[in-house]
């Protein structure tokens, strides 16, 4: 990779990877009252992608064991949803780049989460597509 690549507003590429995957286990600590065991971050050009192992709670574990894997499933996902402003800031304060996009995924076997990112500048989205304010959802 570049030298170019590897530098941010913020530091090193090193540096933001880091506080990237200690930003959002901190988070999920804090809300969850148990974090993940493992964080790997992934960031080039303007996509920043966060791998997440462990961390189920007593509860999402008792609902595994019970064959209620697909609650855990869709409570992490509405959580991972509430959370989109907090975990969008973490990215935001180490990339010093805006994020203009966040997707969230969730697997059991083995237990992953992956949240993903797409900062601005990109040119996967032309200028007149980015939201001037925040989107209203209307699906609930």
């Amino acid at each position: 990779m570049p030298e170019d690549d590897t530098q941010s507003l913020h530091g090193t590429h090193g540096d933001v990877l880091t506080a990237v995957s200690e930003g959002m286990v901190a988070l999920l600590k804090e809300y969850y009252g148990r974090g993940p065991t493992q964080a790997k971050t992934y960031y080039y050009d303007d996509l920043v992608v966060c791998v997440l192992r462990g961390g189920f709670t007593r509860v999402e574990q008792t609902l595994l064991d019970g064959g209620r894997g697909y609650a855990v499933i869709e409570q992490r996902m509405a959580f991972q949803e509430v959370m989109r402003d907090r975990f969008t800031a973490v990215i935001e304060h180490a990339t010093g780049r805006p994020v203009i996009g966040f997707m969230s995924g969730n697997q059991q076997k083995p237990d992953m989460i992956c949240e993903v990112f797409v900062l601005s500048p990109t040119d996967l989205i032309a200028d007149h597509e980015l939201p001037t304010a925040p989107a209203i959802r209307t699906d609930r």
